[in-house]
Formats: structure tokens, sequence, C-alpha cells
């Protein structure tokens, strides 16, 4: 089973460049994507209906904003597009796929780059998400959740830790948090639990030479209860193509029944 997490940037700009052919030539069995920033309605062109697989968008109130998605091979029991709080439900920044053996979400996690205001919101959004995180746990079902969580982990996650301390992604309480995900929750970057090349990375900003110095970070994950670790293979980032200013993150795993 492979599974693909990417920020589009735009679905409709990440088609031109290539997204959906390239979907099709890999054919992985879910393709979560990320700033979707796009209703159905305005995706006229074949190729954002790809042969074989279901499809499910939440888009933002505000047009042209955030929005998730996700395509599968596999037609799913049930669709969730709620969490139960404004910054999640009316931003387009959840949507889950829930199958009787198997639960697989996208998110996109908000950024608070913009200034302090949008960063107590970031901080509110992580504590909001916590009561949901830990009831995933206690039913018991394996669960992944895969997407742009705008975080940096570690110091490995991150060219230029030393200058990013104080900037947002990289601040210790957002850290913290993902401590707690991993440490108190048991849930796995599936990433990390592989050997992986030195500075691997999945974002790069548009600024200065950053792709071409590999001036990275990496704030896309697919993180996961044990079940899923237990039948990795193979983690990686595919760069070959640049279809955003993400890289796609693709897990590939032992046959998982979903039914």
């Amino acid at each position: 089973m492979k599974i693909v997490s990417v920020n589009v940037n735009g679905i409709r700009a990440s088609a031109k460049k290539g997204l959906f052919d390239w979907i099709q030539k890999e054919q992985p069995d879910f393709v979560c994507m990320q700033e979707v920033r796009a209703n159905l309605e305005q995706l006229t062109d074949d190729c954002f209906y790809p042969k074989g697989y279901f499809y499910q968008f939440q888009s933002a109130q505000k047009k042209g904003y955030s929005g998730v998605a996700i395509y599968s091979k596999v037609k799913p029991d049930t669709v969730h597009n709620q969490l139960g709080f404004d910054l999640s439900d009316n931003e387009g920044r959840f949507i889950a796929f829930e199958y009787p053996k198997f639960y697989i979400a996208s998110m996109y996690f908000p950024s608070g780059s913009s200034g302090d205001e949008r960063q107590n919101l970031k901080y509110q959004y992580l504590a909001n998400l916590e009561p949901w995180l830990k009831q995933l746990i206690e039913q018991g079902k394996p669960v992944i959740l895969t997407g742009d969580f705008n975080i940096a982990h570690k110091n490995e996650d991150i060219k230029n830790w030393k200058g990013n301390k104080n900037n947002s992604g990289f601040l210790p309480k957002e850290r913290e948090w993902l401590d707690w995900l991993f440490d108190e929750l048991n849930y796995v970057d599936l990433f990390r639990t592989l050997k992986q090349p030195e500075h691997t990375y999945t974002w790069w900003s548009n600024r200065g030479k950053a792709r071409e110095n590999n001036v990275g970070w990496r704030i896309d994950y697919q993180i996961a209860t044990p079940a899923f670790n237990a039948k990795l293979l193979k983690a990686s980032v595919y760069k070959e193509v640049w279809f955003s200013d993400h890289a796609p993150l693709i897990m590939e795993f032992e046959k998982f029944s979903l039914k």
C-alpha cells in the first residue's frame, strides 16, 4: 500500500506542473492533499478526476484559501470533515476517510508566521486537537494522520535551526506539542522510523535560493499509530519534479486490509 501526502499550494497550479500525470504513473492507494485552494465546481478538467479513484474535498469558507482533499482507490464507509471548532471546520483544514479497520486523515495546520495573533490561534488549534487525538487512540483502530503540520520537530528537520529558534514553525511550544504527541500518546513519526539521508526536507521558501541550496524544513508528516509502523517498508520524499513549494511525502507499506 502506498500513501502520498502533499501540500499542492493550489491544486490547479500543481496540475499544470504535472501532478496528476505523476499520480497516474505512480498509482498510489491514497493521495492526501493540503492547501487545495479550489472548490470542485472550479475543477472542470478531467485530470482532476483520475479513473479508479474516489475523491472528497473539504474547502474553506474563504474562496481560494486553504482546503484539503483525499483521493482513494477504495471508497470509504464514512467521510469525516468536522472536528468541532471553527479554525479547522471553517478553514478547510481536515478531512478523513474511515474504513472498518483503518482511519486516514488529511490535515493542514495553520501557520503563525503572519504575527502574534495568528500564532496564538495556532496554539489554540493544537490545544483543540488534543481530545480528538486521544479519542482516536482509545478507539483502538489503526490511524494515520497525514499533512502539512507547519512545525519542524527537531534540529535535524530544519537546515537553519539556529536562525529559526524564535520563528513560527520552530518555536519551543510547537515542538513540545509534537513531543507530547509522540511520547505521551504514542503516535509514530513514520519518516523517522527508517534511516534517512541527512538534510531531507519537504518544504523550501520561495525566497532567495532556498531550494537550490536545500535550505529546507521538514513540516509535512505521516504520523500513525504503531500498527502502521509495523508494516512500513519505505519512506521517501519525491523531488524529481516540483509540483509546488512542498515535495510529496511517500510511505509504502505491506498490504493493509481496509475491510
